[in-house]
């Protein structure tokens, strides 16, 4: 007697898509054409807000400081000032972290429940299976590392910052500067800030941490300086990942 066949079940892969508008280069993925769509919608829509505030209020792009801006300010700008503030430096360093938590909301709104967006290093996500994400660190020699995400059903945010890898403005030497929260606008002004903070040296990867301990909100960091691996906080489980230079979500 012939045995039935064994049934096999099929495992839904997420569609991929990069995305560009003007400055902003995203890497979007979903289960669904209709989810990327909706981020793309969203980073089109809040990006033309942010674009005619800043006509008003042009100190709002430039300023290195904490800023301010008026209870009627558009969402993106009101959530960057407010994560600026949080870290004591100016709201541009919380854009491209707030831009990908609104196209994950949007996506969210239209039915995703795997929805991620990579702006340049700065990640959004809310996912059903376990994702890992990769941390290039420029020149360093520790490489190859990645965190494992347990799924999820709300939004987190795990942004990064360099001083050494790609273009954003930064003080310090961090090969890589990594934060987690639930706050992606404000992951990413901390990603920002850690970033400044970070000098040469073991000693010196240690201190940088001091500007995150106290900020509510913020889960976990971790700092790659050269040689040496820093960690605090809540951080997710390393593991060995492969990651592939053009993969990255860059200009």
């Amino acid at each position: 007697m012939e045995k039935p066949a064994k049934s096999v079940k099929s495992v839904k892969l997420p569609i991929k898509e990069h995305f560009r508008l003007k400055e902003t280069i995203v890497t979007i993925l979903a289960y669904e054409e209709a989810h990327i769509e909706a981020a793309k919608e969203a980073i089109r829509f809040h990006r033309a807000k942010l674009e005619n505030y800043i006509l008003k209020d042009p100190f709002f792009k430039l300023t290195l400081e904490p800023h301010t801006c008026p209870e009627d300010a558009p969402e993106i700008v009101r959530r960057m000032v407010r994560a600026g503030n949080k870290m004591g430096i100016g709201p541009m360093s919380a854009v491209a972290g707030t831009v990908s938590a609104l196209a994950v909301e949007a996506m969210v709104d239209a039915g995703a429940v795997y929805a991620l967006v990579d702006n340049g290093g700065d990640i959004a996500l809310i996912n059903d299976r376990p994702v890992v994400v990769g941390i290039y660190a420029g020149q360093s020699p520790i490489k190859n590392l990645g965190f494992v995400l347990e799924p999820r059903n709300t939004i987190a945010g795990i942004c990064t910052s360099a001083g050494t890898v790609g273009p954003s403005i930064s003080f310090g030497m961090a090969d890589a500067a990594v934060v987690f929260s639930e706050d992606v606008s404000l992951a990413d002004s901390a990603a920002t800030a850690l970033g400044n903070a970070v000098d040469v040296g073991r000693d010196a990867v240690e201190k940088a941490f001091e500007v995150v301990k106290e900020v509510p909100g913020i889960k976990g960091a971790v700092v790659v300086q050269g040689e040496y691996i820093g960690m605090w906080g809540e951080v997710p489980e390393l593991t060995r990942a492969e990651v592939r230079y053009e993969c990255i979500t860059k200009a």
